[in-house]
């Protein structure tokens, strides 16, 4: 019931945490159907699709200044069917109309808003938009009013724009070449790029915001890995340390905030991302892995532990997001209050000695970091100058003081591509640090997928909430990201059904999602619902695209099993990155990461023993999964298994646990020695 006694609109039947948000204004709002279109063709309206999702500040912010308004509420719902649409739960519908957003204004960002004709053509675009004029923004009322007028005044204007841009948009198709993979050459070139891009003095790439480049850093490592560029690694490292000294993570609890609105990463947006989690806590157990960096270690462990903690819902699956704005104590919902301190409220937790310390080695100053005289911590110095166990015991009492802060909402949907992102961390960082229980957590999150998500066809939904299986199909990227967390899962466990689970996802991509003149890839299945264009994006965004992450699944896939249509499709497929590699490198990372995995094979590492719980056999399975040659797959088990191709016809030498390592199924010398296979796999 709203707060007026009204009744709440439709997306009270949803399960989006984003749609529930407004189920309770007075906009008679629609989800995106079929049913809401129709409507718009039976009173002869204009549609308005509102775009954004749950963790969006400036979303909450229109909503409560607008869709909250009964005034502004009543002229929608009188000359519009309103939509309003969570952009994780409808990617395809996202991209489809930021496309046409950024085509039209140069920017894009959410909230989305776009006015559409009833065959869901746009016409009219924009953002965020004031309840009053200012800086030169009309207000929301005003655009309303002016589109409206057009509607009624301009039906033909209005058609003629809303078609040229569907063409438009039509023409826009992907071309890129010969299809080849990128070599040497054009991999050279992406470095060369990114060290143009890069902030030597801050780390990083390009100025602010400034945007986690994780996907650019597990290329930086990989290629310093195969090639031995000491530039590479030295971008890769800067940029983590800076990062894990700066206020975009969480010197507290653990964990990265979305982005940092600054150069220097000091002041961060404060929502919190699964998929960042999940992709940052990976780069910094692989740096850890190329370097042995304590801090690296500190971070990816960190953050394994945030994401189990505070995103795993009680179905074992991870949660969304967390929130960037929370209740600052006075009732108001202010962004990073949750997170951020003054030295009068570190006093009054620590006491004035402890305080001043902890001012010091925080960065927590009179005059304030972020905003209202408060700072976001950080670590500006050597923390070698400081006691270690003085300072873990103001940590512990500082996260206790915060934990009984009004928490920050959590968007409890578990979106599949994430999820296979964040079984694929915790896999690798439970295992290279002896850490069962992420492993574990893991595993639980991966049986979520299977039970919750896959049909009896193995078709993905893309979320699920509360247990229940969301009504919307799964698109490239999550059968890419889940059988690259299937993959991971299974080098680590030496569970061959995670190998069988991810080849049935990806015989999906191969079947549906790939076109089979040109080998690209598009963001949905050929038997998908039909929106004005057939989204297709290969370049990164704040996680890798669908179509290099399929990339990466596919070698790897073909890596363990030998097929050759898997390897064929990854080789197809990157052939966007030797076009895309040397002129845009910091959007196409991924990619460029997969292209080093080609390049080096990649290599494909069996591993036969007594089983796991033998010591030998531990050993080499260790070795094998800290090896740092790009890509590599690793088997582990019996020489009787059968769960594993690469473990065919694999004997043990002299009795003991053996390794073997090969490319293309061509294999060197077998070894039972932890050192040797270490330096067959150094890269």
């Amino acid at each position: 019931m709203r707060q007026d006694g009204g009744m709440p609109n439709r997306l009270a039947h949803e399960t989006s945490p984003y749609l529930l948000q407004h189920a309770d204004n007075p906009v008679d709002w629609w989800p995106w159907s079929a049913e809401a279109f129709e409507e718009a063709r039976r009173r002869g309206v204009p549609v308005l699709l509102s775009v954004g999702y749950s963790s969006c500040h400036w979303c909450h912010v229109l909503a409560t200044e607008s869709f909250e308004d009964e005034a502004v509420a009543a002229y929608m719902n009188d000359h519009f069917v309103n939509i309003k649409v969570d952009r994780e739960e409808r990617p395809d519908v996202d991209a489809v109309y930021m496309e046409a957003v950024q085509a039209a204004t140069g920017q894009g960002g959410w909230p989305m808003t776009v006015f559409m004709t009833p065959e869901a053509e746009p016409f009219y675009f924009g953002t965020y938009f004031p309840p009053a004029p200012r800086h030169g923004m009309p207000s929301f009322r005003q655009v309303l009013e002016g589109v409206r007028s057009a509607w009624a005044e301009r039906r033909d204007e209005v058609a003629e724009v809303a078609g040229k841009i569907v063409r438009d948009l039509a023409g826009r198709e992907i071309g890129y070449g010969d299809s080849s993979a990128p070599g040497e050459e054009e991999l050279a070139g992406a470095l060369l790029g990114l060290t143009r891009e890069y902030d030597p003095r801050r780390g990083g790439f390009g100025g602010a915001p400034k945007f986690p480049p994780s996907m650019v850093i597990e290329f930086l490592l990989r290629h310093h890995a195969r090639t031995g560029a000491e530039g590479a690694l030295q971008m890769a490292v800067d940029t983590c340390e800076r990062m894990a000294r700066g206020g975009i993570y969480d010197q507290l609890g653990g964990g990265f905030a979305r982005y940092s609105v600054d150069r220097d990463w000091v002041v961060p947006h404060f929502e919190k991302m699964l998929y960042d989690n999940a992709l940052l806590c990976r780069v910094y157990a692989h740096l850890w892995r190329a370097t042995g960096s304590e801090l690296a270690r500190r971070v990816a462990v960190e953050t394994a532990d945030f994401m189990v903690r505070e995103l795993r819902t009680a179905e074992g699956g991870f949660a969304s997001a967390l929130d960037a704005d929370s209740d600052d104590g006075s009732g108001k919902h202010v962004e990073g209050a949750y997170y951020v301190w003054t030295p009068q409220q570190l006093r009054e937790v620590l006491g004035e000695e402890d305080a001043e310390l902890a001012a010091q080695h925080f960065g927590v100053t009179g005059e304030g970091t972020f905003e209202q005289g408060a700072s976001v911590l950080q670590l500006p110095q050597d923390e070698g100058v400081f006691d270690a166990g003085r300072i873990a015991g103001i940590r512990d009492r500082l996260l206790g003081a915060r934990s009984a802060r009004p928490a920050p909402g959590r968007d409890d949907k578990v979106v599949a591509a994430w999820n296979g992102l964040a079984v694929a961390a915790l896999a690798e960082t439970g295992a290279y640090f002896d850490r069962p229980d992420l492993v574990e957590a893991a595993l639980g999150a991966a049986d979520l997928l299977v039970r919750l998500h896959l049909d009896d066809h193995a078709r993905l939904a893309r979320t699920s909430k509360d247990g229940h299986m969301g009504a919307n199909a799964g698109v490239l990227e999550d059968y890419a990201d889940v059988a690259e967390g299937f993959l991971a899962l299974a080098s680590v466990t030496g569970e061959g059904v995670w190998l069988e689970f991810a080849g049935l996802l990806l015989d999906h991509v191969l079947d549906r999602f790939a076109d089979p003149e040109s080998g690209a890839l598009y963001d949905t299945a050929a038997d998908a619902e039909q929106l004005i264009r057939r989204p297709q994006d290969p370049t990164d965004n704040a996680t890798p695209s669908g179509w290099t992450a399929a990339a990466g699944a596919l070698l790897g896939y073909a890596a363990h099993t030998g097929s050759e249509p898997h390897r064929t499709a990854a080789e197809r497929a990157l052939g966007v990155v030797k076009a895309l590699g040397p002129r845009v490198p910091r959007f196409i990372g991924w990619g460029l990461a997969v292209a080093e995995a080609l390049l080096d094979g990649p290599r494909e590492v069996a591993v036969v023993g007594p089983g796991l719980d033998d010591e030998g056999t531990k050993s080499l399975h260790r070795t094998a999964l800290l090896g740092q040659a790009p890509g590599a797959v690793v088997a582990v088990g019996t020489p009787e298994s059968d769960e594993f191709p690469l473990l065919a016809d694999r004997p043990l030498l002299h009795g003991e646990p053996t390794a073997y390592v090969c490319r293309n199924f061509t294999c060197d010398a077998p070894t039972t020695e932890p050192e040797r296979l270490r330096t067959a796999l150094s890269g």
